[in-house]
């Protein structure tokens, strides 16, 4: 496979993980009724604009864009990853008791013990990270 095509796929893969992790937040806090935390939140104001940005770099062809995905996915990821930790590491959950109105130790989701809305959210950055590290590695 060319390189272009490689970078194509994985530009292509970075914004679906961005789609779809936006439309199950949203259908999680408008269908659901699960209202997030300030931590969630955060995530939210990084992973929502991939959707748009995303999207414009496909329809351009503009591989530039995972020099700017790349930090800011890693910021996002850096925030599921301390959220997922007060939600599952005992020492960091007395942290996230006082997160604002809805505490962050919340678990609306625990599929199979360990998949919970924040560990999602880490799996779209982590997503979007591997995508942009094939898009830069293949200029």
């Amino acid at each position: 496979m060319d390189r272009e095509k490689k970078q194509e796929y994985a530009l292509l893969t970075a914004w679906g993980a961005s789609f779809i992790a936006t439309l199950g937040s949203l259908y999680f806090s408008e269908i659901m009724k699960f209202e997030p935390c300030v931590l969630c939140w955060y995530q939210r104001i990084f992973m929502y604009p991939f959707v748009l940005w995303l999207g414009i770099a496909i329809a351009k062809k503009d591989y530039r864009i995972a020099s700017y995905s790349l930090p800011i996915a890693s910021i996002g990821a850096c925030i599921s990853l301390y959220h997922y930790g007060i939600q599952k590491i005992p020492a960091f959950s007395e942290a996230g008791a006082v997160c604002g109105r809805v505490p962050c130790t919340g678990e609306y989701i625990n599929w199979f013990g360990f998949i919970t809305i924040p560990f999602l959210a880490l799996i779209g950055f982590m997503t979007i990270i591997i995508c942009s590290f094939i898009i830069i590695k293949n200029k």
